[in-house]
């Protein structure tokens, strides 16, 4: 589009302001209608992984094959540190009848209706551990303590090895249909069980884990966001606006922008049939700051012109003109930089990234005909002059171009020192109570769960013997056992559940408990018989299907350890498996379950995060090459854009140590974020220098056009994102502070880095 093409057209856009105004917001209302259409998924730690993550079919497998459900997890602390007292049994004998009244709760679990074994060679009696807490006499208590510091299905289970804490099962079976309300019952239900047994017991301690809390947890988090901090931070960017402009008319522009970008942004997910995760709901902070930094520039161009003479209408025109090129390059580059989150493996990182992409673009579109039409409609007066933010910015150039080479050599020294700092970082996220802060119950709970009673993280294993009924093959059960063995042996597993414990528990029973007759029994026939016995023994709704595959192929391990970083995680699976492949390769199987599926998701996470912001800062270096007709300009603008999040990254490392899930996206968002004020400032150095300005000059004009509104959209993208980092949600938290540290840091970069190279490479003469 030719300069007399593009003046025609804003003066066509400015002059007819009602016309465009109904255009425009016609187009908004039918992209708004799609907001019917949003589909809204339910939140979950699952939404972190993608549908055809080989994982996550495996894990779905895996519980559809040994009927897996939903469960819950109770731990009771008595004052005594011993749960071996009448007292402390009573307790949780009464939970456990009392947990029964969870809504779908199937078996309640607890070491006082532990099916305990006893018998002889041709008879064999099964009864709970504890039959009347109240009745126990001392000896009945030593005895129900020796039983369960035992008992390998009990101890680190039922009871901490320590004997301090016992812990109660619940297994649930939540319908399909209204499942999402059904779930929000069982926590309900829950906790009011657990809060009546708290006020019956008030010097016992109640500690509740669950995949279905964490759920809820999260919900109350990211509604916590959505209510309480998006409305905070929408409340102090209109302040800062406000401060900055001190026009309300022109704060009222920017308002229309943010609603019409933001309703326009997620009205085009539901036309395009996208799924919104409740965890994309950054977005609209991220909308929110886009529509701010778009609208301070066009206002801020046109009280320019207002301040050097011009009408209201002509002021438009000359900011339009004026900030036309850099906003439509804003608005792609950063559509580029969120499009790159589509590399990301999880679905809500995915939708976030999509969302913002098509409001960037929105935002440009909306920038060159919704606001200057308001604009031009609203009786907004000229403002007065302020002389000392020029000469602030004067001098401000006048340091950097002085200081150049001074400059230039104080960042090489931050970058390696953030380099530094960088590798110091370790990755340490998981799928437990860890995705929240310690302002929730559940994450409080599951710490003391954590250190004390044992790991919430599992690892699954499906058995396979390679034919039906091979379960019960004698040199099938020991390679189950010798692994099951050596599993036990590992410092950072806390407990093992094994069918070999049973059976070896049930020849025991069977040979009255005779020395060396803890063992697996000596045939297939033997255990056979064993197993029909002991289930025929069972009480109804309980059995071993949860053990056993229909078939009798495989059996089911789950090993439950101690928290552990994501690598650590990848670490023991990759430990386990060379020990299967060394000494039980016919069984070998790699492990399952959320903990496992959640590990390696976050590592490819990280890897395709990377190629993906190496491709996006590619593509972009190549469109700045194209729009500035430089190479030399494009490579050079890669610079005050990549290092921020180096920086940022490197004082977290010194600062912090461990991040999490978030940290993988955040060069990319903030790469896509921080590029704006590059493309402002080259921009304006290009046009200085092609009106025959040498490089000093230009970078002085440079900062007094484009300085103020700089430091007014940093200021407004910093205050989002770290009021963003006040969230329940350790990612959100992270993403918040990282993501505003760079912006911050971004800004210095453009002042005092950007300048000084540009100083330092460009050497043409006019």
């Amino acid at each position: 589009m030719t300069s007399e093409s593009k003046s025609g057209f804003f003066d066509l856009v400015v002059d007819r302001y009602f016309w465009t105004t109904a255009v425009t917001l016609l187009a908004i209302a039918v992209l708004a209608a799609g907001l019917q259409h949003l589909i809204t998924v339910q939140v979950g730690v699952r939404n972190h992984f993608s549908e055809n993550d080989p994982h996550l079919v495996k894990l779905e497998e895996f519980e559809d094959t040994y009927a897996v459900s939903d469960s819950l997890l109770v731990v009771v602390a008595p004052p005594n540190d011993t749960v071996f007292t009448r007292e402390a049994l009573v307790a949780v004998e009464q939970l456990t009848k009392a947990l029964w009244q969870t809504p779908y709760s199937v078996r309640v679990d607890s070491i006082t209706n532990y099916l305990h074994t006893e018998g002889t060679e041709d008879s064999l009696v099964v009864k709970k551990l504890v039959g009347d807490a109240a009745s126990l006499d001392e000896a009945e208590i030593d005895r129900t303590r020796r039983i369960a510091l035992t008992a390998q299905e009990t101890v680190g289970r039922f009871v901490s090895r320590d004997g301090r804490l016992a812990g109660l099962i619940v297994s649930l079976s939540i319908p399909e249909e209204g499942r999402k309300q059904k779930k929000v019952e069982v926590v309900e239900a829950t906790y009011d069980l657990v809060n009546k047994q708290r006020a019956a017991n008030p010097d016992i301690e109640y500690h509740v884990y669950g995949e279905l809390l964490l759920n809820q947890a999260v919900r109350d988090a990211l509604n916590d966001d959505m209510s309480i901090l998006a409305p905070i931070a929408f409340a102090m960017m209109v302040l800062v606006a406000f401060v900055l402009l001190r026009s309300v008319w022109l704060v009222c522009g920017i308002l229309a922008m943010l609603i019409a970008i933001i309703v326009s942004s997620f009205g085009f997910a539901g036309w395009a049939g996208i799924k919104f995760y409740a965890e994309s709901g950054a977005a609209l902070f991220v909308l929110m700051a886009i529509a701010a930094a778009h609208s301070v520039h066009l206002t801020q161009g046109m009280t320019d012109g207002m301040l050097r003479g011009m009408e209201r209408r002509a002021a438009i025109v000359y900011s339009l003109q004026t900030n036309v090129r850099p906003i439509f390059l804003t608005s792609f580059t950063t559509m580029i930089g969120f499009l790159s989150l589509n590399f990301s493996e999880m679905p809500p990182f995915r939708v976030m990234g999509n969302i913002v992409a098509f409001g960037a673009m929105c935002a440009f579109v909306y920038a060159v005909t919704l606001l200057p039409a308001l604009l031009a409609m609203m009786p907004i007066r000229t403002p007065r002059k302020r002389k000392d933010g020029v000469d602030l910015f004067d001098r401000l150039a006048s340091f950097v171009v002085s200081r150049s080479t001074l400059l230039l050599w104080a960042f090489v020294i931050l970058s390696v020192v953030s380099a530094i700092g960088v590798s110091r970082i370790e990755l340490n996220d998981n799928n437990n109570a860890n995705l929240l802060d310690d302002s929730y119950e559940l994450r409080r709970s599951g710490d003391f769960i954590n250190e004390n009673f044992s790991g919430l993280d599992t690892f699954e294993y499906s058995l396979n013997s390679g034919r039906k009924g091979g379960v019960t093959e004698i040199s099938y059960l020991r390679q189950v056992e010798a692994f099951a063995d050596w599993l036990r042996e590992q410092p950072e597993v806390s407990h093992v559940t094994s069918i070999t414990d049973v059976l070896k528990r049930l020849n025991h029973n069977l040979h009255n408990r005779a020395d060396g007759s803890y063992a697996l029994p000596k045939n297939a026939d033997l255990a056979v018989q064993y197993l029909l016995l002991y289930e025929f023994s069972l009480p109804v709704g309980s059995d071993l299907n949860n053990l056993i595959d229909f078939e009798r192929s495989a059996t089911r391990m789950t090993v439950m350890v101690e928290e552990m970083t994501v690598k650590e995680q990848i670490s023991f699976d990759k430990r386990a498996s060379a020990w299967l492949r060394k000494n039980a390769p016919q069984i070998q199987t790699g492990a399952t379950g959320v903990t496992i599926v959640g590990a390696y998701s976050v590592m490819r996470n990280i890897v395709n995060m990377l190629i993906g912001t190496f491709i996006a800062m590619m593509i972009v270096s190549l469109l700045l090459i194209f729009a500035f007709k430089s190479l030399r300009f494009g490579f050079l603008s890669l610079v005050p854009n990549f290092l921020p999040a180096i920086i940022a990254m490197g004082a977290w490392g010194y600062a912090v140590g461990t991040v999490n899930i978030a940290a993988s996206i955040v060069t990319a968002i903030a790469f896509a974020i921080v590029v704006d004020d590059t493309i402002h400032i080259l921009s304006k150095y290009v046009k200085s220098r092609a009106e025959g300005e040498l490089p000093a000059e230009a970078v002085g004009s440079a900062f007094k056009v484009v300085g103020r509104p700089l430091l007014s959209t940093t200021l407004i993208f910093s205050i989002v994102f770290f009021v963003f980092a006040v969230s329940g949600l350790l990612t959100n938290q992270t993403l918040g502070l990282l993501v505003g540290m760079t912006v911050v840091i971004a800004l210095v970069a453009d002042f005092f880095l950007f300048p000084p190279l540009l100083l330092a490479f460009d050497r043409t003469k006019r």
